[in-house]
């Protein structure tokens, strides 16, 4: 990627500072081997250790009891207590306090206090350390899972997140999603003309940290690399920008044929949607990210088509238009064309976004308020999950279970980022230091 001059939403060193301490790839790089965390098997697991048998709808009915005790000292409890937020945050589990515990446990004690699965594990070292993790079956006496961690302790909290993920996979056969971020723009300052910066933080707000110094929009992650996609009004007018987070380095995408709003990567990643305003209209356009080259999808006539999102196979694109009256949401090929509406409801469709896991839609609807639903990708099934005076922004976790959300008051104060699961229940607010809008989810891992 080319380095910019004075039009950088954020500047070389600036960026090049970000990267050295908050990259992923720097910020977990201390580890064995120079590995971010060094995993290893520790031995007593079964080999015909059972498949996940509970179902997550089941387990949503009837959470399931685990016990996590303490890893011993400091960084051993606050790895435990990372370790309980994200399981209880779920709705899916019950977590149940024990003391601590590295052999075989017992398990006639843990039935007796109702526990279907329980944690075992330790914390050694210093600067550098090991943490000794077992997930084991307590009905059955089998270890589903038995490894070992080895990082700096500046990692203790990305460790806990991967063991939390570990036990929700193991237990409900599907992936976590604990060890994710979330970008977003951090807003401050006053209503009218408020700062709106890039920033980032784990999907439990933690490790917040503001990455622009300029004004900055519609942040977009991209599904296989450690990059965010933006719109920045830093220069003389709007553009999209590619930030790495792992490099620092920046640029701008393309030039295009009017004002470019949010953009949206393709499910490879090497693709960008971007609705740009021209005239009273708007039309969607896709633009590779290694070329630049840009190609025109929809044809306007002066509606509005905004609000791109693909479906996880690359083959459908859903989106946002008026060209019916009212705005509503439409399904087209990749390759544009025809679009076919797939909302009927009562209000406007003003955003959708296409599950990871294909199976539904995330949309905003405004009529007597604003409305944040799901509905299936053929329009059937819509169905309200929280509203309020302004709740926009949809965007799912890796694995399609949870969706966060924005949510302000009037003239935008209180702006939160918020989640909800895809039924509609456990919502809950992620704290952070400033105002928060316009969330982005990244993919497990980057």
């Amino acid at each position: 990627m080319s380095r910019l001059t004075s039009a950088d939403f954020i500047s070389d060193r600036t960026a090049e500072a970000l990267a050295a301490t908050f990259g992923r790839r720097a910020l977990m790089g201390s580890g064995v081997a120079g590995l971010a965390v060094a995993a290893m098997p520790l031995d007593g697991m079964a080999a015909d250790a059972p498949e996940a048998e509970i179902t997550v709808d089941q387990a949503r009915t009837a959470p399931i009891p685990i016990v996590i005790p303490s890893f011993g000292g400091d960084v051993g409890s606050r790895i435990t207590g990372v370790m309980t937020d994200d399981l209880n945050n779920t709705g899916l589990f019950k977590v149940i306090s024990g003391s601590a515990a590295t052999g075989t446990p017992d398990f006639s004690a843990l039935k007796g206090m109702g526990a279907h699965a329980a944690v075992t594990g330790s914390v050694t070292g210093g600067g550098t350390i090991r943490v000794e993790f077992r997930l084991w079956d307590v009905l059955t006496g089998q270890q589903l899972q038995g490894t070992a961690y080895t990082a700096s302790s500046a990692n203790w909290r990305r460790i806990a997140h991967i063991m939390g993920d570990v036990i929700y996979e193991r237990m409900l056969g599907e992936k976590g999603y604990f060890d994710t971020r979330i970008g977003l723009i951090a807003r401050s300052g006053a209503l009218r003309n408020p700062d709106m910066r890039l920033a980032i933080m784990d999907q439990d707000g933690a490790n917040y940290r503001v990455l622009g110094k300029g004004q900055a929009k519609l942040p977009s992650f991209n599904p296989t690399r450690d990059q965010i996609a933006l719109l920045s009004y830093s220069g003389p007018k709007p553009r999209i920008f590619l930030f790495d987070l792992d490099s620092g380095r920046q640029r701008i995408l393309s030039d295009f044929p009017g004002i470019p709003l949010g953009p949206h990567f393709s499910p490879d990643g090497g693709t960008l949607l971007v609705p740009v305003a021209h005239g009273s209209g708007s039309d969607i356009y896709s633009v590779s990210v290694a070329s630049g080259a840009v190609r025109q999808l929809t044809s306007s006539g002066g509606a509005i088509n905004v609000s791109p999102s693909f479906s996880p196979d690359g083959s459908k694109i859903a989106f946002t238009s008026d060209r019916g009256g009212s705005p509503a949401i439409y399904i087209m090929g990749a390759g544009g064309g025809d679009a076919k509406r797939i909302s009927y409801g009562n209000g406007k469709y003003e955003e959708c976004t296409w599950s990871p896991r294909g199976d539904l839609l995330g949309f905003t609807r405004i009529g007597g308020g604003f409305f944040l639903g799901v509905m299936n990708p053929d329009g059937t099934g819509e169905r309200i999950m929280t509203q309020g005076y302004t709740v926009e922004s949809p965007t799912f976790c890796p694995n399609g279970r949870v969706l966060a959300f924005s949510r302000s008051g009037p003239g935008g104060s209180g702006a939160s980022i918020g989640t909800i699961d895809i039924t509609g229940f456990h919502e809950r607010t992620i704290h952070t230091p400033t105002g928060a809008i316009s969330p982005t989810w990244s993919p497990r891992n980057v």
